[in-house]
């Protein structure tokens, strides 16, 4: 987590009161915050990354001012019209979103540009993930002519004299030369081109994602109106990372300016940034009193909520821009916690007296672990997430796997099947000696429209065996085998499942009941996966034996 360093006698100023420095401690500890220490005249606070927003100073007094009751309710920024734009190329496809604004009449001090510089390295460190996902730049607009243009180049083309450097060099050599440039070259591997800002007159602003220029990236007490951009791979995180800077920027004093965002890819919508208009939410003041033990009228909770920011009508909450982290009534429900203090909650010892014991389900699944080990498999454990290819073309499959929305990496997919998994550890272990005999007791995840996520999960035990001489008669020894260790009377029946060999694969059932599947991997399927040997599985839903071994 982030920790940022803030003035005090400034953030003081910003809060409109000054309080007793015992209080200020115990207000920044119970605001949802982790206050490390105070030193003279510097606070140094650990801010949680779900609250980017707070990551400045003025961000911080904003949140504080409004906890402690001195401005409660929602900030309202005025934004005005700039009449210029921004035009996004259609090659800039490595970096493809951006968001940009201007803000005016700004006083800045030496002490201002500091905290600007610390909540651009900071938002970009979380908000940001490291710049892999948005990075952010801040430009004196004196030396910008419109329409700026957000552009892919080849860097060999390019000459430009990167901030704090004393020579321009090739946009090429920033990878190699510059410490930006070193530090975030992995983040570039494989392009032929990079993203630029380049304003009318053909100066270059940035070079994405290292650094601006020198003469027009360059920010200093002389700078009153600045062009801020956002950029990166995700439109909406780019949208949240410019509310929060100009947000900031009007905090200082700064009057917000709107641009034009001119996508010249007709796939995605020309827009005008910032829009700093309050999301709404339906506030479920019952699921929230239920689950706090609290018992908040409507004028109660319009209290909690402005003291956390909100804005407050009709059972309706007025989200401030800012705020990327309410998604649902559990964040509305944690903002009511600290608004109401975790200090006042009245203990209580409960009605229902319980003795303390191991899950069921657990010490079944213990029983399950050293019956297999004791058939001498190897347990492993595999992450939840998989890439759609390993779920589906490299398993005979189509379809197969929860999607993830706006998934960063190959990991896109919550698995449907611990085979994929299993078949894996084996691929990437096939350079080490055979056999290779393996299980794991998992989770696996399928569409149940039942459930609030549209999302079901069950625990499943897989087992693959992985030698030149096994075939089906070995899997379907340790199927028996288990089932007598469990005292459970199964059977298997033929069945067709791409995954396996014709004929060689069949349903496990318990009674009438079918609980899982047994055979021989298909060739096809062990070629994907470069698997050059022989290999049998298995695949049972543990919760369905559980419930019959009882």
């Amino acid at each position: 987590m982030p920790t940022i360093t803030l003035n005090k006698t400034e953030l003081e100023k910003l809060i409109g009161k000054k309080l007793p420095l015992e209080q200020l401690k115990d207000r920044i500890s119970m605001l949802g915050t982790d206050l490390e220490k105070i030193e003279g005249d510097e606070i140094h606070v650990e801010v949680f990354p779900n609250r980017p927003d707070m990551l400045s100073e003025q961000g911080f007094a904003r949140a504080l001012s409004s906890f402690i009751g001195v401005k409660t309710g929602l900030r309202k920024y005025n934004v005005k019209k700039s009449g210029h734009k921004v035009i996004i190329d259609k090659s800039v496809t490595m970096r493809p979103y951006t968001a940009c604004a201007i803000v005016k009449n700004l006083r800045l001090t030496d002490e201002k540009i500091k905290e600007l510089m610390q909540i651009q390295e900071k938002l970009a460190t979380t908000h940001g993930r490291n710049r892999k996902k948005s990075a952010y730049g801040v430009y004196p607009l004196e030396r910008i002519t419109f329409p700026v243009r957000y552009e892919a180049r080849d860097p060999k083309t390019i000459r430009f004299r990167p901030l704090g450097f004393e020579r321009a060099i090739s946009a090429a050599e920033v990878v190699e030369l510059h410490p930006k440039g070193k530090e975030y070259a992995h983040l570039t591997a494989g392009w032929t081109k990079y993203p630029f800002f380049v304003d009318a007159a053909g100066k270059i602003l940035s070079l994405l994602p290292f650094t601006n220029s020198h003469d027009t990236g360059k920010v200093d007490e002389m700078t009153k109106d600045v062009f801020v951009e956002c950029s990166g791979i995700d439109l909406e995180n780019v949208k949240v990372a410019l509310n929060i800077l100009v947000t900031m920027l009007g905090d200082m004093g700064g009057e917000i300016y709107s641009l034009e965002m001119a996508y010249e890819d007709k796939s995605i919508k020309s827009m005008v940034t910032p829009d700093l208009m309050a999301g709404k939410m339906k506030v479920d003041r019952e699921y929230i009193n239920q689950r706090l033990g609290l018992e908040l009228s409507d004028a109660e909770m319009k209290k909690m909520l402005e003291r956390m920011g909100y804005g407050y009508e009709k059972g309706m909450a007025f989200v401030p821009v800012y705020r990327a982290d309410i998604l649902h009534q559990a964040d509305l429900m944690e903002d009511v916690a600290i608004a109401y203090g975790y200090e006042n909650f009245k203990e209580s010892i409960p009605t229902m007296v319980t003795i303390g014991q191991e899950d069921q389900a657990e010490k079944f699944y213990e029983k399950l672990r050293d019956g297999l080990v004791g058939f001498r498999l190897l347990e492993v454990k595999n992450y939840h997430l998989m890439n759609g290819v390993e779920l589906n073309e490299k398993m005979m499959e189509k379809g197969k796997g929860i999607a993830l929305l706006n998934s960063l990496g190959e990991h896109n997919h919550l698995r449907h099947s611990l085979l994929p998994s299993l078949l894996k550890n084996l691929s990437d272990n096939k350079h080490h000696e055979f056999p290779q005999d393996l299980f794991e007791i998992g989770r696996v995840f399928f569409a149940d429209a039942e459930e609030e996520t549209n999302v079901g999960e069950e625990d499943r035990l897989g087992i693959v065996v992985c030698h030149e001489k096994t075939d089906f008669t070995e899997i379907r020894q340790i199927l028996d085998a288990l089932l007598v260790y469990l005292g459970v009377e199964g059977k298997v029946k033929e069945t067709k499942d791409p995954r396996f060999i014709a004929g060689r694969v069949g349903e496990i059932l318990i009674g009438s009941k079918k609980i899982g599947v047994i055979g021989e991997i298909h060739p096809a399927v062990l070629e994907k996966w470069g698997i050059t040997v022989p290999a049998v599985g298995m695949e049972v839903d543990v919760g369905k034996m559980l419930e019959l071994a009882q």
